[in-house]
């Protein structure tokens, strides 16, 4: 095959405040017409800015490429003026962004936003550009085309906003499509319909691609070659067959290694602290709960609907599902940060719904919560010392100053940080570390139960096994209960005893987590394990996309017309009546 693109000894620096950082260094590659290079590595490793640096699409100032030449078709892209890239971008070189909301313009319809490139590179009129958007959104998988090219983006689904993304890079048939991070903000079977996509366009047009992720399963069902980065240089470099079953660096190692997989049996607990005695009471018992919200004009969301499960003392139950199932909803429902319409939660056999303010700020003491964003969550303008402190004071838990900075330290401490951090801001901390202090900030009030809403969903791979093996010794340490939220399912395997699988406010499924994993019963369930991507090729290449069109059903599952039960000894289905 011919060489498309050749990156030699690639050099890019930041100058920030008279101090120069090196985000890539001495970085050569190159991609061949229509094969798929992937591109690995965890946050700052250097790939966006490698990709990036390929398109010129780097401010300058601050950055500045220091070194090296950028071989597209054999001319160096970086002696190229303005105007000259701007001719290739798009018409050569197509690229698909990470954040297809805050790529795509708000105010402008999606046939507009397609036809842009057609109108200025392929010189198309306005009607041969509309017909030309049109096929190109039914080419991408976009149902009702002509409809969908008069709408706006926000109109649109995440995945569907990302198909877009795809039409509008793919639209003028570029030669060379560089992906970054194209599916992290998707649903884990809205990815599998993307990444499907991509291959099959690529197939049609010839492309080639670049492929930017941290998702080793994503690498092996996609790409012909792979480049490991670290630190901004290149560790590692081989084919996907090479790099998976005979890794060399360290480094790749590591990322194989940082997560469990699917298709590997779940480790067993240590020391098993679940308390499910025939005269125990659960710790936390959720009866018919349900979460509705009213938008106005008789339009009813209904986020919870109806469901009903028992946590045992010392147990984790992991909850999967898709973006909008209600996972989220439910934690924060069953701790009553919302309201629930009706139903109950017990907690060690007392209804919280009945409690008063007073009476429900006691309870919160013995149960936490663990939010999603760890940028998000803390405050900026306060030290760690007072995070952590402020629930220690509201719960009066410390008598002095002396006994919170100390009651503060050991909570560090119990985290894996020391009493350095005390005194500094969350911008000082990565992260993986903000993620631990939000953590210490939740057991200062020494709760039993603690509900982790997606705690892992911003954090790099390594970082992620690091908070799990945390949550799972703290958990042995301090006889803790966990409702742990998330989509990423092979994770939710590992750490979870039993797990529930929700969809559009149900609980459809619910089992230990073994059985579950090896023998789904419900339709959903079984479409969402399809979709993980595993990291081995062998096993990616032997996949089968499977696809469920439920744009048209309000009840694709019959969910309304159905009844949770027992189909074998502590396994639960949702079984439709009838």
């Amino acid at each position: 095959m011919t060489t498309l693109l050749k990156v030699n000894q690639l050099s890019v620096s930041f100058f920030m405040r008279d101090k120069e950082v090196e985000a890539v260094r001495n970085v050569s590659f190159e991609v061949k017409e229509g094969e798929t290079l992937g591109i690995v590595g965890e946050s700052g490793s250097g790939k966006s800015v490698t990709a990036r640096s390929i398109m010129r699409l780097l401010p300058s100032p601050p950055s500045m490429m220091k070194g090296g030449e950028v071989l597209f078709k054999g001319e160096n892209l970086a002696y190229k003026t303005d105007s000259e890239m701007e001719a290739i971008r798009g018409k050569d070189i197509g690229m698909i962004f990470q954040d297809p909301m805050s790529s795509l313009n708000p105010t402008m319809r999606i046939g507009k936003q397609i036809e842009e490139s057609l109108i200025k590179h392929r010189k198309l009129s306005k009607a041969e550009a509309r017909k030309e958007a049109i096929e190109m959104l039914k080419l991408v998988g976009i149902p009702n085309s002509e409809e969908r090219y008069y709408q706006y983006p926000h109109e649109f689904s995440g995945g569907m906003r990302q198909r877009v993304m795809i039409a509008i890079a793919l639209v003028c048939r570029p030669s060379l499509l560089i992906a970054d991070e194209p599916t992290t903000s998707l649903d884990v079977t809205i990815q599998a319909q993307i990444l499907h996509q991509m291959k099959d366009l690529q197939k049609r047009l010839g492309t080639a691609i670049i492929l930017i992720t941290h998702d080793l399963g994503v690498v092996a069902g996609m790409c012909d070659r792979v480049v490991v980065m670290k630190d901004g240089e290149i560790v590692e470099t081989g084919t996907t067959e090479e790099i998976f079953e005979n890794p060399q660096h360290p480094y790749t190692l590591k990322l194989l290694h940082a997560l469990p997989r699917l298709d590997e049996k779940k480790k067993p607990k240590l020391v098993s602290a679940i308390s499910r005695d025939k005269d125990d009471v659960p710790i936390l018992q959720v009866r018919s709960l349900k979460q509705h919200f009213d938008m106005g004009k008789g339009h009813i969301i209904k986020a919870v609907n109806d469901i009903s499960f028992d946590i045992w003392a010392g147990e984790t139950i992991g909850v999967v599902g898709e973006s909008g199932s209600g996972k989220s909803t439910t934690g924060r429902t069953i701790l009553r940060l919302n309201e629930a319409t009706s139903g109950e939660v017990l907690f060690k056999g007392i209804p919280l719904q009945q409690l008063n303010r007073s009476e429900m700020k006691i309870m919160r003491r013995h149960m936490g919560m663990i939010f999603q964003d760890p940028y998000a969550s803390l405050n900026p303008r306060l030290r760690v010392v007072d995070i952590i402190g402020e629930s220690l004071d509201v719960h009066g838990l410390v008598a002095s100053k002396k006994e919170r900075l100390k009651r503060v330290e050991e909570l560090l401490d119990l985290v894996g940080l020391n009493e350095s951090h005390a005194m500094r801001y969350p911008h000082e901390f990565s992260g993986g570390q903000r993620q631990r202090i939000g953590i210490a900030r939740t057991l200062a009030a020494e709760p039993e139960f603690i509900v982790c809403d997606e705690p892992l969903s911003a954090l790099d791979v390594s970082i992620q096994a690091q908070i799990v093996k945390l949550l799972e010794e703290l958990q042995q340490r301090l006889g803790l209960t966990y409702l742990f939220i998330a989509h990423d399912l092979s994770m939710v395997k590992h750490i979870s005893d039993r797990v529930a699988v929700m969809y559009k406010g149900r609980i459809v499924e619910l089992a230990e987590s073994e059985e579950l994993y090896a023998n789904p019963i419900h339709d959903y369930t079984k479409s969402l394990l399809a979709a993980i991507p595993v990291p081995d090729p062998r096993i990616e290449s032997k996949k089968k996309l499977v696809v469920h069109s439920e744009a048209d059903k309000a009840d694709p599952y019959g969910l309304d017309n159905s009844e949770f039960v027992e189909v074998n000894e502590g396994h639960w289905v949702a079984v439709a009546n009838g």
